[in-house]
């Protein structure tokens, strides 16, 4: 398979990587041949024998990561050990290729930074894996998450419990409700990736704020894996997303509080999300440092 270059973020497990521009320059080169699966912050043991052992994966974009990203997983996590027969080991974001040509995708080198500076310090168990970025192609949902079911299953052999027997980890998707409702319109997905996404690895979907997808027709229209698909009520309403932060940023307004304090100052660092989407993702792989301006660098 074709790869992408990035700077080796392997020297930083678990995302802790350092925050200058030198720095991440001067790392190593990381393509699919020197590529090793982060498993740092994966529970090594299994709690309780009782549950059966999952690790959610993220999949997107993260241009830029926002809280409720993060958010994400912490809801997702509560709801598993109050709502179900899960235990959560592990998370994971799988920031999409450059090849996806969505307007406002930051490079994948700049996502990739931004995630794992955005739980460097906040998480002790969510992840960043770059195998997907790596690929110059796209890669469909249903390939990163075969992915991650080999890595955890085949590579790893699953999870031990306190005995000392391997158990199989469940991998499952974790998406915010756009994501369901896309899933449910005819001709978007192929019949073949939503059965074994949503019937083989199941998803957790957390509500978003204008959207109730328990009275939407989108779970109707899914009713054959219904069971695989749990919703994940918001409590707090967040609405906050990437989209409104780069048309923020681009507006010159201050887009601290709704992202992570390191990732606002790697956008500023960086010069990030200054131009229009369309030609943000027409920039590709050229590297932008900018100091910002004595009135953005209060944001």
């Amino acid at each position: 398979m074709s790869s992408t270059t990035i700077p080796d973020l392997k020297a930083y497990p678990g995302g802790d990587i350092p925050q200058t521009t030198t720095a991440l320059a001067s790392a190593d080169s990381l393509t699919l041949d020197t590529y090793t699966f982060p498993t740092e912050r994966l529970t090594k043991v299994l709690s309780d024998p009782k549950k059966t052992p999952l690790v959610l994966v993220s999949c997107g974009s993260f241009s830029p990561p926002t809280n409720l990203h993060l958010r994400m997983f912490e809801e997702a996590a509560d709801y598993c050990e109050f709502e179900t027969d899960f235990e959560v080991v592990g998370g994971f974001f799988s920031p999409v290729g450059d090849a996806y040509k969505k307007a406002g995708l930051a490079p994948a080198y700049h996502r990739i930074n931004m995630t794992r500076i955005a739980i460097q310090h906040s998480s002790k168990w969510i992840c960043v894996d770059p195998w997907e970025p790596l690929h110059k192609e796209y890669l469909p949902t249903v390939k990163v998450l075969d992915h991650f079911d080999h890595e955890l299953n085949e590579v790893m052999g699953g999870i031990e419990t306190a005995t000392g027997e391997k158990r199989r980890i469940q991998v499952a998707l974790l998406a915010g409700a756009d994501l369901i409702q896309t899933m449910s319109t005819p001709g978007l997905w192929a019949e073949e990736d939503l059965s074994r996404i949503l019937g083989y690895y199941g998803a957790f979907i957390l509500e978003r704020s204008g959207t109730d997808i328990g009275a939407d027709d989108a779970l109707l229209n899914l009713q054959q894996w219904r069971e695989n698909i749990r919703v994940i009520p918001q409590l707090i309403q967040n609405d906050v997303s990437s989209t409104k932060i780069r048309l923020f940023r681009k507006r010159g307004k201050s887009i601290r509080y709704y992202i992570p304090h390191e990732v606002v100052e790697y956008i500023y660092e960086h010069g990030l999300y200054l131009e229009d989407d369309t030609k943000q993702s027409e920039k590709g792989k050229e590297k932008v440092a900018r100091e910002p301006t004595a009135s953005a660098a209060r944001r």
